[in-house]
């Protein structure tokens, strides 16, 4: 009875501590099963990443509570003040970082279905694509701030950085200028839109493929291989690409067939024109004009008169880029079967070699002493 009566207060604020303490944990629980649940009845399959985060950050954020909650019971008055000041900065910064998550996780969803509304209803989706990188990286630089403003020892590294702001100015230019190209890169793709997600582009023959996704600091395409190439926003800036499916995505292919000079071009061109005309992958290019003008579907013309061969193109028009890709490989095969069967050769690089009897002759194609010994001979 006499410890009771001595500690009353302290086991009271004690019960009230704990009871508090649970109380929070049960709400957060139940917070934590609503919103999964909803979660999952919105989208089935995917894991809430989000919730399962902020409910790890309250409960961290009770236990810390409590515990400093329980240190009133073994400090005293010039302490207190110290230790209130504490248990609210620390409460801030857990406010400040649920605040941020579920700011961010709002923006998240909310660029996602932006970008599936437009996707829906065939509009270009890109800006959405780099803008949602932008503001949740915003999002969570702004909790970043407003949480350090809460750290008094932050104060003096704010000070020491304002100290040296001119050279730091410098070094951080210096060190991030691949950084600040890309991100200005990244505006200027957004700005001037030179290609959208899902264009067909072309660097060079090794980067040829569908643009999936535009970030902060590069752009990603998916090649015909299904590799992801990742390409960063500052190199896009300076190289020039085909887009494909910029403007009009009718493509024309040119199929080029070298012959030998003794072969049959009239036949050759007469063979190359109707192996293209029956390929299904082929459209009717011309104008009205040019079909009154009795204008061939498909132009077969010489275009060079090479060492070996006489070089013939024809051109062939496809929907977009990947029928003209598929024309082009099945009309190789088939005008190579074709040649084949009436008689026009398609050469290959040889080389003849003429052996002369005179010695002096080999000393002036500096050929080998072994070379002139077994000639003689």
């Amino acid at each position: 009875m006499e410890f009771l009566t001595v500690y009353k207060q302290t086991i009271i604020f004690t019960i009230i501590v704990l009871a508090v303490f649970l109380t929070l944990r049960f709400l957060t629980q139940q917070l934590h099963a609503t919103l999964e649940k909803r979660f999952r009845k919105k989208h089935p399959g995917e894991e809430p990443i989000i919730i399962h985060l902020i409910q790890k950050i309250l409960n961290a954020l009770w236990i810390v509570l409590g515990i400093m909650a329980l240190a009133y019971i073994f400090i005293d008055e010039e302490q207190f003040k110290g230790a209130t000041r504490n248990i609210f900065i620390i409460l801030y910064i857990g406010i400040v970082a649920v605040v941020t998550l579920v700011i961010a996780s709002l923006t998240q969803t909310w660029f996602k279905r932006s970008i599936e509304d437009k996707i829906t209803q065939n509009q270009d989706p890109t800006s959405y694509y780099f803008l949602r990188y932008l503001a949740i990286f915003a999002v969570h630089f702004i909790g970043i701030v407003l949480a350090s403003l809460a750290l008094p020892l932050l104060k003096g590294v704010a000070q020491t950085a304002l100290g040296g702001a001119g050279v730091l100015a410098v070094i951080a230019g210096i060190a991030s200028q691949e950084a600040l190209a890309n991100l200005v890169g990244g505006l200027f793709i957004i700005s001037f839109k030179p290609f959208r997600i899902g264009d067909i582009i072309k660097l060079d023959e090794t980067k040829v493929g569908t643009v999936t996704d535009i970030t902060l600091r590069n752009m990603v395409i998916k090649n015909y291989q299904n590799k992801m190439i990742v390409i960063p926003n500052s190199f896009i800036n300076r190289e020039k690409l085909v887009d494909y499916d910029l403007g009009d995505r009718m493509c024309c292919q040119w199929i080029e067939v070298g012959i030998s000079y003794s072969s049959d071009i009239d036949l050759a061109k007469h063979i190359m024109r109707e192996e293209c005309e029956v390929h299904p992958n082929l459209i009717d290019y011309r104008t009205e004009f040019d079909k009154y003008k009795n204008v061939k579907k498909v132009i077969v013309r010489i275009i060079s008169l090479g060492e070996s061969a006489v070089t013939i193109r024809a051109w062939a028009w496809a929907a977009n880029f990947k029928e003209a890709f598929e024309m082009k490989c099945d009309l190789y095969e088939s005008i190579k079967k074709r040649f084949e069967k009436e008689g026009i050769d398609i050469p290959f690089p040889h080389r003849t070699m003429v052996f002369k009897e005179n010695k002096m002759e080999f000393l002036k194609f500096g050929l080998s002493h072994e070379v002139r010994s077994s000639e003689a001979s």
